[in-house]
């Protein structure tokens, strides 16, 4: 994919946060909203190439579109999700109960992403698949100035070599555990410059998707 491409994915990828905050409003849940936003991505990549290029305005789409699996999950969550979730009603904002409910979230949230990020230091790909949902995706901007495959990548297999090859096996680099767009994540740096962000979504006790930031312009305020 030329430059450009890369640059495009780049803003999918950034609009990702946006996202989550719109699925967050109607269920007031992190892995409903997770599955929300995973499934618009699916969607944006189920298109060719023409079809995505003729869209002038990808956050428009991509909000139009959490929308209205948002609405379709509402009424049949069976046939958008499989089954995975089940959605609460829409909620202006969070309760006492829902606060709680975040709050272990989130703590799910650490538990895995520390796995995931102790499996990436150790160098340990066996427990890195371990901790990779069967149908895990990963997904990475490709660097912008750096020549990195920037199609998604499907099936925990899959998703173990890419994440071995961008993380692990770099030279001379350090796998930190940091704060993601506040949550926790992985920092590879290099030399004290930060090389590659990365963030994870949960389900259960796996990883289902990958997001990778190489692009040198968007990891500054992580050196």
């Amino acid at each position: 994919m030329t430059e450009a491409g890369a640059e495009s994915l780049a803003e999918m990828l950034d609009e990702r946060q946006h996202l989550l905050e719109i699925a967050l409003w109607m269920f007031g849940s992190d892995t409903t909203a997770d599955h929300v936003v995973q499934e618009t991505y699916r969607r944006w990549y189920a298109l060719d190439q023409e079809e995505r290029a003729a869209i002038a305005v990808p956050r428009a789409w991509l909000t139009r579109t959490a929308g209205s699996i948002c609405l379709e999950l509402l009424a049949d969550p069976d046939h958008v999700l499989g089954g995975l979730v089940t959605p609460a009603q829409p909620v202006p904002g969070p309760t006492s109960g829902q606060a709680g409910y975040g709050q272990a979230m989130l703590a799910r949230h650490e538990r895995v992403a520390r796995r995931f990020a102790a499996a990436c230091q150790a160098g340990d790909t066996e427990a890195l698949r371990e901790v990779l949902a069967a149908d895990a995706i990963a997904v990475s901007d490709g660097g912008g100035k750096v020549r990195v495959a920037v199609r998604p990548t499907y099936g925990a297999e899959a998703v173990t070599r890419v994440v071995t090859a961008l993380l692990i096996d770099q030279p001379e680099t350090e796998p930190a555990i940091g704060s993601v767009n506040g949550r926790t994540g992985l920092v590879l740096r290099r030399a004290g410059k930060a090389v590659a962000v990365v963030s994870v979504s949960v389900a259960g006790a796996e990883v289902t998707a990958v997001w990778i930031i190489l692009n040198p312009d968007k990891l500054q305020r992580w050196h």
